[in-house]
């Protein structure tokens, strides 16, 4: 019998069925001074599929200024467990805004409504080694990323923070080496993001890379890697996880 030659390194593309659900806040716990952990319960949650980390979910939050009364924003299943119906989501808090403001009042009782995800980029499992790279509204994503990853796999995490205090440890399997850059007021994300990066001299064998951050920080990380360190085009996956000045937006890229 010929064996069947299946190709390394590839992005498999999943498609789910989506729906609303409720879900009801069992716990609130403030993980870091920018990090809020919210448990929900659903008895709806069965079925739910997210295949990918890096997953999104739409979750409903209600608001008077709208014209639906109603805005939606992107959020990571940071974790669930479809057999107990749980699931946790963290929400990195900023200052203001309508997920912000229902978050830090959520208490045991109240109900959020979520859609989907619509579908999942299921990274291969068969690279050398990983680097995840973002900023504090990529960390769920992140978080899941390392906590998921098998015995032995090398992954090196490069958050970039406020403060310290908001650095995060994750339970792994996986040879994980974190890297914490805190701001110091002096340039932007991107400029202290690349000055890490010029420490990493060399990407150990075939590296995936995965990007999340404010818009224009994202696309001038993956420009970084494909003009200066001529990384492959289809090892990279970036986002733009929030645009500044448009609450709500996001992008692809």
């Amino acid at each position: 019998m010929n064996e069947v030659s299946v190709a390394r390194h590839q992005t498999r593309r999943v498609r789910h069925e989506t729906r609303r659900r409720k879900l009801t806040v069992v716990k609130s716990e403030l993980l870091t001074p920018k990090m809020l952990r919210l448990e929900f319960t659903c008895p709806d949650l069965y079925d739910f599929v997210s295949a990918s980390p890096d997953d999104h979910i739409k979750l409903f939050f209600p608001d008077s200024g709208s014209a639906k009364g109603v805005v939606s924003r992107d959020y990571t299943p940071r974790a669930f467990d479809t057999a107990r119906g749980m699931m946790t989501i963290d929400f990195a808090l900023h200052d203001s805004g309508c997920a912000t403001d229902w978050a830090t009042g959520a208490k045991p009782g109240d109900i959020l409504e979520i859609g989907g995800p619509r579908g999942s980029a299921v990274i291969a499992d068969d690279f050398d080694s990983y680097l995840l790279i973002g900023d504090e509204t990529a960390l769920p994503a992140i978080g899941r990323r390392v906590e998921e990853f098998g015995e032995g796999q090398s992954v090196t995490t490069l958050v970039v923070l406020d403060d310290p205090k908001d650095q995060q440890t994750f339970k792994t399997r996986a040879k994980w080496t974190p890297i914490w850059a805190c701001r110091t007021g002096v340039g932007d994300d991107a400029a202290l993001l690349r000055r890490e990066l010029a420490g990493l001299h060399a990407l150990p064998g075939d590296t995936f890379i995965w990007i999340a951050a404010e818009a224009s920080v994202a696309k001038s990380l993956k420009g970084y890697f494909l003009d200066d360190r001529r990384h492959p085009a289809e090892w990279i996956k970036s986002a733009g996880y929030w645009i500044r000045g448009e609450p709500g937006a996001s992008e692809k890229m």
